[in-house]
């Protein structure tokens, strides 16, 4: 089948075609966790009614790009013509499901958008993240070869916490570990989960009351 008329992200050929190409383009603990995130990402989407297939391809392809060293992804971005940040160039482990979006699209036009959309997004985020975008983002998180407690909170959480408060979760998890870490946080972080906080309501404390910065408690 010409994968160029592709339409539907359940293509049983298209799907086996694009996991048979990963397994060559990643290493084997690499495909492994793709898998992962593809089934836990389908489980998520039934869980919270998003679209199963198309959660289970981007989770498939989320690290499609994942087998590039930093110079290497670097130059996959510029061969591509993203016109990336200094601020991102100097974070290149984040740039693989941006340059997997494009190359996947240019490759297979006929790609679902949001598909592609939500393997961009898997990464640092966004604002306005859809359903499917946060369905991965989850996933990606949650899928079986990660571990730790909490890891097994936030698992066990799917299904009682609404999607948009397990996606805060899962959000919030990462930014802990990337300062634990160390690593450089970037710098749209704060503008990104601030979007997803409501108005919070002014709150005026009696006399003599603890002051409370950010609303009611």
């Amino acid at each position: 089948m010409d994968a160029m008329t592709v339409t539907d992200p359940a293509d049983p050929a298209f799907v086996e075609a694009r996991r048979a190409e990963l397994a060559e383009r990643v290493g084997p603990r690499r495909y492994q966790h793709s898998l992962g995130v593809a089934d836990t990402a389908r489980e998520l989407a039934r869980t919270y009614g998003v679209d199963g297939e198309a959660a289970y391809l981007a989770g498939l392809l989320h690290d499609w790009d994942k087998g590039y060293d930093d110079p290497g992804i670097l130059a996959r971005a510029d061969e591509l013509g993203l016109d990336l940040p200094e601020e991102l160039r100097a974070m290149p482990r984040v740039l693989h499901g941006m340059t997997a979006a494009v190359a996947l699209a240019r490759e297979f036009p006929a790609l679902d958008p949001a598909v592609l959309q939500a393997i961009a997004r898997h990464t640092v985020g966004e604002k306005a993240m859809t359903s499917l975008d946060k369905v991965v983002y989850i996933a990606d998180a949650l899928e079986p070869g990660r571990s730790g407690k909490t890891v097994e909170r936030l698992r066990a959480r799917v299904g009682e916490a609404a999607l948009d408060e397990l996606f805060l979760d899962v959000y919030a998890y990462w930014v802990r570990l990337i300062l634990e870490r160390r690593h450089p946080l970037y710098s749209r972080t704060t503008e990104i989960w601030n979007s997803y906080m409501p108005v919070q309501e002014v709150f005026r404390a009696a006399p003599g009351a603890d002051p409370m910065p950010y609303g009611r408690p």
